[in-house]
């Protein structure tokens, strides 16, 4: 376990969710001023802290109202205005995928795919010029100036509990009843609603370690799996009319139908697993967590 902030029986409640808000806008910070970062790895650990401050923002709203959704809006249009060439790099990684998986293409019109699609990743990068790191740490001020007039201290554990047990159930409740027949809306929206909870429970895990990075290694997996669906998707999009894989569609179409199988069905088996529980049960969990945490 790591030492960051987090729910801890020795600490008030609102103080934690304080001192974890803190942590999550200093890992943005650091992500754009570290000089040692190449654009690309900053972007990314930007946009991932930005997962991570939603999720706790969705958390908090009710207690703090407007603001939250406020925040959680402007950090919704900050991480897609650096999307830049992250769809090119998820096709890439779906033909990395379908390579690994007996993909009926030679080596060499393997390396022409990836060279086409590595020329699209390269026009759609993103470069955090003094403009927009400028308004990223503008954007970051102010965050933090709000969290700290926030009225937390006035949270208990059952608020924090309630919560998680909301976004458990939310994500449950659109688990599909048949995964193979479910379209790719349906699996993004699920996708989505798993990264919330995954990053909401890392609020508890110091109050049972070992089960807690074990679910959320399982929230994880499941995240990974929807995720290469999605980029199989990306890279089906890039062979369609006009497109720069359009000539490969044919022989492309077969394997990538192939992937998107298995991957809808290692996700069906995760999710199954992870929600097993329903949510009353989950929320006692959590309660007996907190009660026994250390």
């Amino acid at each position: 376990m790591d030492d960051r902030p987090a729910l801890r029986s020795d600490v008030a409640v609102g103080e934690a969710l304080r001192g974890v808000a803190r942590d999550v806008l200093a890992e943005a910070r650091t992500a754009i001023t570290d000089p040692a970062k190449p654009d690309a790895e900053a972007v990314h650990d930007f946009r991932r802290a930005m997962k991570r401050w939603r999720a706790l923002l969705r958390l908090l709203e009710p207690f703090v109202g407007y603001e939250a959704r406020k925040l959680r809006d402007e950090a919704r249009d900050l991480a897609r205005a650096l999307t830049g060439a992250r769809n090119a790099q998820s096709a890439l990684d779906a033909l990395a995928d379908l390579a690994r998986h007996g993909l009926a293409l030679s080596p060499r019109s393997i390396a022409g795919l990836k060279q086409r699609i590595e020329a699209v990743r390269t026009a759609a990068e993103t470069t955090l010029g003094g403009e927009i790191r400028a308004r990223l740490t503008a954007a970051l001020d102010g965050a933090e100036t709000l969290v700290e007039r926030w009225p937390l201290h006035l949270l208990v554990f059952d608020n924090v509990a309630d919560g998680l047990t909301r976004f458990y159930r939310g994500a449950r409740d659109m688990i599909p009843e048949d995964w193979q027949a479910a379209d790719a809306e349906e699996l993004h929206e699920l996708r989505k609603l798993v990264v919330i909870h995954r990053y909401q429970m890392d609020i508890v895990e110091p109050l049972w370690p070992r089960f807690a990075r074990m679910w959320t290694g399982e929230a994880q997996r499941l995240r990974d799996r929807l995720g290469k669906h999605q980029d199989v998707l990306m890279l089906e999009s890039l062979t369609g009319l006009h497109q720069p894989l359009a000539r490969w569609r044919s022989r492309l179409a077969p394997a990538i139908a192939e992937r998107r199988a298995a991957h809808v069905a290692g996700a069906a088996r995760l999710a199954e697993r992870l929600f097993v529980e329903k949510p009353n049960t989950f929320r006692r969990r959590l309660d007996a967590m907190w009660r026994t945490g250390d």
